[in-house]
């Protein structure tokens, strides 16, 4: 997320929080991708990860951006952490270790959001030459430690530092050391939201087998083909992971929202100031648990729009759907990403043949999967086969959604090209994870030089 929410429209009422999201709903004609990619900075002479201050920091890497752009910084603290466009221009964003985020524009077609992607590396790369920086696509940070990573000045990831570790075992590492790409996508009706809720929760691990592409760590192999899924496992579990509710028939916003609801809090921002909300849900802070402890301690609009932001499910639910499985990586797997998705889920034939590949995957199925991906890949079990034989089909089923809603480019083409980096990877049966280290142990003599300049934009 880019900013936090400054809105102080009064909430009423558990409908108040069910409208908001509702008010969300799009008929198909309007639906639209918004793609989010992150990418870790580095210094080119040393490899090492870049702090945010200093002549050469990401605050100078903001500031050029700006310059280059127009768009408007985001302060925190009399510091800029971020920018963000006019109205659907998109964001760019700090995450906690450093990680360079692109918040996209919503845009109609995948064509669209990769000319987007292309125009921020171009632009980026352009700022952090003369700094001597460049951007590596990965899933994790495959040198570093944790405590040589930097921290950003954000005030929201204070609270979460400090956090993190009371609730997990992994948190610092999800904040610090990962990248991931996203898409977020839309719903026309509660239904809608609910089919393509559940479809997305059974093929998230699915996705994470396939953009597999984080198996280093502090410097070498970690044992894991996606130690960024691995990392997810202990986060915090009662703000990430799956939904059991969202496996059962009828599911609603309300049910969202009251999971929503008895989630712990992480902050409360008032007159620009961010107090720390983490011994509260935010149903006692509806109850009144901040009394005294805030300048005004009724909750607002802002507020929810910011909690939800701060939950973490494998498919996130605010005014549209973020599926949120996959590492980062290089730049075809940016377009890839919400090639897969909207696939899928935004062609009625392949969201009916989705559906009927999935229907009948219960929670425990799906969670015992997503155990088993961050090691095993593509060759986790599923159902006396492999998560393999998923992949393929789920491929079948996005190419075909993809060619029936025949958006095409300039050229004529459609968007059914932008699937090719996965096709490629379930047609070998290996990740790209599995690839990498393949090349880092017969041909680039385990030298993490080679696997920088591999995978830097």
């Amino acid at each position: 997320m880019a900013r936090d929410t400054s809105d102080s429209t009064p909430l009423a009422s558990v409908e108040d929080m069910v409208a908001h999201i509702r008010a969300g709903e799009k008929p198909p004609e309007r639906f639209r991708i918004g793609t989010e990619h992150e990418k870790f900075p580095f210094y080119v002479e040393d490899l090492s990860p870049v702090p945010y201050a200093g002549p050469r920091g990401i605050e100078q890497l903001l500031e050029g951006m700006r310059k280059l752009s127009g768009w408007e910084a985001i302060l925190d603290d009399g510091r800029i952490i971020g920018l963000f466009g006019e109205e659907g221009q998109g964001a760019i964003s700090l995450e906690p270790g450093g990680q360079f985020e692109l918040s996209g524009a919503p845009l109609e077609t995948i064509h669209d959001t990769c000319r987007e992607s292309n125009r921020h590396l171009a632009d980026v790369r352009s700022v952090a030459k003369d700094l001597g920086i460049g951007f590596l696509g990965m899933g994790s940070s495959p040198l570093w430690r944790l405590d040589e990573t930097p921290r950003m000045p954000k005030s929201r990831y204070e609270i979460m530092a400090r956090y993190m570790p009371k609730v997990g075992t992994r948190g610092l590492d999800m904040m610090f050391r990962t990248c991931t790409i996203q898409v977020n996508l839309d719903f026309s009706s509660e239904a809608d939201m609910a089919r393509k809720m559940r479809i997305g929760q059974c093929l998230q691990p699915v996705a994470s087998a396939l953009f597999a592409n984080s198996p280093f760590t502090d410097g070498a192999p970690n044992g894991e083909q996606s130690w960024r899924s691995g990392v997810w496992l202990d986060v915090d579990n009662n703000r990430s992971g799956l939904l059991p509710a969202a496996f059962e028939p009828g599911y609603t916003y309300r049910d969202y929202v009251e999971w929503a609801l008895d989630v712990p809090m992480y902050f409360v921002t008032r007159e620009g100031r961010y107090h720390d909300a983490t011994t509260v849900t935010f149903r006692q802070f509806c109850d009144g648990a901040l009394e005294g402890r805030l300048p005004d301690a009724r909750p607002n609009l802002g507020d929810w729009t910011n909690h939800l932001s701060t939950l973490f499910p494998d498919v996130r639910l605010k005014r549209f759907l973020e599926m949120r499985g996959a590492d980062g990586g290089p730049w075809r797997g940016i377009c890839a990403l919400p090639a897969y998705w909207v696939g899928l889920l935004y062609d009625e034939t392949a969201l009916g043949e989705a559906d009927a590949l999935t229907v009948g995957w219960t929670f425990e199925e799906v969670d015992a999967l997503r155990s088993a991906v961050p090691k095993l890949g593509l060759d986790a079990p599923f159902r006396g086969g492999r998560i393999l034989d998923v992949a393929r089909a789920t491929l079948e089923i996005a190419r075909g959604g993809l060619k029936r809603r025949a958006r095409l480019n300039e050229d004529g083409d459609d968007e059914t090209h932008f699937l090719a980096p996965l096709e490629e990877v379930a047609a070998r049966g290996t990740t790209a994870a599995s690839t990498l280290l393949r090349l880092y142990e017969e041909q680039w003599n385990r030298s993490m030089e080679r696997v920088f300049k591999h995978l830097t934009y």
